[in-house]
């Protein structure tokens, strides 16, 4: 029977190689993903200050839609 620690060892070596690239490339997908979400919230806050708020407006505003 193969002892346990050499059960563990081998596995590990063989996938020690992978682990540094795949480690990285979920890294990268976090950093992408960050990004994405920043410009997103950009982006909307950009379009809410050009279009405007609808319950910021003023009283002479708001008897004119009535």
């Amino acid at each position: 029977m193969i002892p346990t620690p050499v059960k563990v060892a081998v596995p590990a070596a063989l996938l020690a190689p992978v682990a540094i690239p795949v480690l990285h490339g979920i890294a990268g997908i976090a950093v992408v993903g960050l990004g994405i979400f920043a410009a997103g919230t950009i982006v909307s806050k950009t379009v809410k200050a050009f279009t405007g708020n609808p319950a910021h407006k003023t009283s002479e505003e708001d008897s004119s839609l009535s």
